[in-house]
């Protein structure tokens, strides 16, 4: 060790032995420790923030815990076929959540929604609106690929139904684009066809949230893309409103 640094050690210990004498002589023979505060719990995927309605302090949970807790799911029988989870992309606290119905062929040998053709289109859409994928964050109802990319059964919808709630409650967005038919009934508890449900802003626990098509849908029915654009205003409008 060099000498220069030596030297500083022995009055850096010198001091430090001063201040010991010091606070012996005053009576402290301890230093008081502060109490161990315990991490907050995370809160319920329905409460935000802190100490609600005489709740004790609970944290948001992050979307890292909330894939590790997913880990190599087998909650249910799509489990068996799939080559990836698709758990969702997109800012961890983005302001506009879109949620799709599930993974199709290359999603699932991906792992990331969106990435075909449908997924194209919806980043052409997003653009419309000023927004790149990287500014949103993007997820599916269910995160296996059904086979022949059928619609969700009740019971994998339900399987994975808890993880899609943290994962909002997570990241806590200003407004949710529901895209299709399954994204829109799951979420909102409603049968209702989604011809009727898009375009009428409703209401996910405290979060507005748009219905509106499917871009698979719009890449079979092209006419319908005029109404989707409709959409697409309005959640422009609310963005700007907010922003």
């Amino acid at each position: 060790m060099p000498e220069n640094l030596r030297q500083e050690l022995r009055e850096a210990l010198a001091q430090a032995r001063g201040v010991l004498q010091d606070l012996d002589r005053l009576g402290l023979g301890a230093l008081p420790m502060p109490p161990l505060v315990a991490d907050p719990s995370i809160c319920p995927p329905n409460v935000r923030g802190l100490d609600r309605g005489g709740m004790a302090p609970c944290r948001s949970e992050t979307l890292d815990e909330i894939h590790a807790d997913l880990g190599d799911c087998q909650r249910c029988p799509l489990a068996k076929r799939r080559h990836h989870i698709v758990f969702g992309v997109g800012a961890p606290r983005a302001r506009l959540v879109l949620v799709g119905e599930g993974p199709g062929r290359e999603e699932d040998e991906r792992g990331e929604p969106f990435v075909g053709e449908a997924g194209r289109l919806l980043d052409r859409m997003l653009f419309a609106i000023g927004l790149e994928r990287s500014e949103v964050y993007i997820c599916n109802v269910i995160k296996c690929r059904p086979p022949g990319n059928r619609d969700p059964e009740p019971g994998e919808v339900a399987a994975c139904r808890p993880f899609l709630e943290r994962q909002l409650a997570a990241i806590a967005p200003e407004m949710i684009l529901a895209l299709g038919r399954v994204s829109s009934q799951s979420l909102l508890g409603d049968n209702t066809p989604i011809s009727r449900l898009r375009g009428q802003w409703r209401d996910y626990q405290g979060i507005p949230l748009l219905p509106t098509y499917h871009p698979a849908y719009l890449l079979r029915n092209p006419a319908a893309k005029q109404e989707a654009w409709e959409d697409l205003k309005q959640v422009l409008k609310r963005l700007r409103g907010s922003g």
